[in-house]
């Protein structure tokens, strides 16, 4: 099998490649194509490319560009990267309940003074609390095992509704509004489709306990940024903890900046290093799948956007 790998030679997954039974070719003589770069500089297929893996989890810059195409086979990275984005979560649910921020941000002032007074009503435990996980794919699945360990109950939705092996409960992404009031925190790690924009609005911030934490994952748009600063200053919710956020880049003037109660990281969760070393083991098997005239991994589908 002939696989071009571009956008420049990484020796992870050139290696993957040939181990998985494949021939690395320039891209006009390809039958298939290994893209670990942005969606700036993705080239003009031939028309012998029949398989495209993507290196990202979320493509929709590559929908939006109007690369994906019903022609070929694309394969993305989902689940790829859900440990390392499942550790950021559960790290994140833990800096806002034990309010690390405001003591790294006292420390940062020029006159630092113990504030323990002020914090302390703050604070509160994870373990013995209800996590909701709202889009509990590959995510979702890597966070449950870690969130149990601290003692936490795990509710889950997903776009089928089947059992997620570890949660209490599994709600079907149609009955996403009656999760609101059903548990204490909650991680937004759904893929961003039509369906899923604003999924977190004025009523669903409205139905959330007062004591909620809320953690974003995965594409800022999935969260109201205008509801999410209403609530916030009518104390609806406890505080945020953003690694997206809409707009993205955030603007220096933005409200959001304002609050003591929200974090804000730079789209970091998935942390690029060694990220084709951790792709590598995916792209090997669907190279072996491929030559096999097997199902590849991570399969995208066209017609829904992910």
């Amino acid at each position: 099998m002939r696989v071009h790998l571009g956008p420049d030679h990484d020796e992870h997954l050139a290696a993957a490649i040939v181990e998985g039974g494949g021939t690395l070719v320039p891209l006009h003589e390809a039958e298939a194509l290994v893209w670990h770069g942005d969606v700036d500089g993705f080239p003009e297929l031939p028309a012998g490319v029949r398989w495209v893996q993507l290196a990202f989890a979320g493509i929709e810059p590559f929908f939006r560009a109007g690369i994906i195409d019903p022609d070929r086979i694309w394969t993305n990275a989902s689940g790829v990267y859900a440990d390392n984005v499942a550790e950021y979560a559960v790290g994140a649910l833990l800096v806002g309940l034990r309010q690390f921020h405001g003591s790294i941000a006292a420390a940062a002032r020029p006159v630092q003074r113990w504030q323990k007074p002020v914090l302390d009503p703050q604070v509160r435990m994870l373990h013995g609390s209800t996590v909701a996980i709202v889009g509990c794919g590959g995510i979702g699945r890597a966070m449950i095992p870690r969130l149990r360990a601290l003692g936490v109950d795990v509710v889950a939705v997903n776009y089928s509704g089947r059992p997620v092996e570890g949660a209490s409960v599994t709600f079907p992404a149609s009955r996403t509004a009656e999760v609101w009031t059903m548990a204490d925190h909650f991680v937004v790690a759904a893929p961003a489709t039509a369906d899923t924009d604003r999924l977190v609005n004025a009523e669903a911030l409205d139905a959330m306990p007062d004591t909620a934490w809320l953690v974003n994952v995965a594409r800022g748009n999935l969260v109201d940024s205008d509801a999410l600063v209403d609530a916030l200053r009518g104390g609806k919710i406890a505080g945020a903890v953003l690694d997206v956020t809409d707009p993205e880049p955030l603007p220096d003037d933005h409200l959001l900046w304002t609050f003591d109660n929200v974090v804000i990281t730079p789209h970091v969760a998935n942390t690029r290093t060694g990220l084709n070393a951790t792709l590598a083991p995916t792209v090997r098997e669907n190279v072996a799948r491929f030559i096999a005239g097997e199902q590849l991994i991570a399969l995208v589908d066209p017609a829904a956007g992910y």
